[in-house]
């Protein structure tokens, strides 16, 4: 029996995973807002033709990760202050929601993971590696959601985070941090404690915080 009728879960379609690979890349700040790019240099990057391409942008467009302009000039694009503070606003309305949700089923090994991946982004930051910054700091974030068990919030914030990625990378140098937020640390420390209030506000402040800093001029 062929793959194909073996495992059909296996078999993704040529459009999808142009979208997917695409939406990764904007998702982990490896597109910086502004960069200008193609339907034929998306096509050649993924081994597609101009359809799934097309295709891609079309969705990534509707998520507002991408616009593109009446010349068909597509780009990632900047946000304004304004915007960058209304998707603020989201995140902690959201994000410590989710981290609640998740704290009955933070075990040792969850915790674990986050401390070490704390650790990644200390060392991104020394680096002054702001791909591996926004890659690591989104790590931190969705393995503790995923305990959650709440698809859907998920799936909205990781929409948050889609728009906000080339903007932060764009943005990144100032930060200006020599290591990684004090807020990451109360969160480990909370989760440890089962202390769900201070595990809210380090949440909140962390979410809020780091996006305020972008906005500073």
């Amino acid at each position: 029996m062929p793959d194909k009728e073996r495992n059909p879960e296996k078999v993704i379609p040529r459009h999808e995973r142009v979208y997917r690979s695409l939406r990764s890349e904007l998702m982990h700040g490896e597109i910086e807002a502004g960069y200008a790019l193609t339907i034929r240099g998306i096509a050649a990057k993924y081994g597609a033709s101009m359809t799934p391409a097309r295709e891609a942008v079309r969705r990534l467009s509707a998520e507002g990760a991408l616009t593109m302009s009446s010349t068909g000039r597509i780009t990632a694009p900047a946000l304004s202050v304004e915007r960058i503070e209304e998707l603020a606003s989201i995140r902690a309305l959201l994000e410590p929601e989710l981290a609640s949700r998740a704290l009955p089923r933070a075990h040792m090994a969850l915790i674990e993971r986050l401390y070490a991946i704390n650790i990644a982004i200390s060392q991104a930051i020394i680096k002054n590696q702001p791909v591996a910054y926004i890659r690591s700091n989104m790590e931190f974030h969705r393995t503790l959601y995923l305990r959650a068990q709440a698809p859907a919030m998920l799936s909205l914030i990781e929409t948050v985070w889609l728009q906000l990625s080339p903007t932060m990378t764009r943005l990144y140098a100032k930060l200006q941090r020599p290591e990684a937020s004090d807020n990451h640390r109360k969160v480990i420390a909370a989760l440890k404690a089962g202390d769900e209030a201070g595990l809210r506000l380090a949440i909140r402040a962390d979410v809020t915080q780091g996006l305020r800093m972008l906005t500073i001029e």
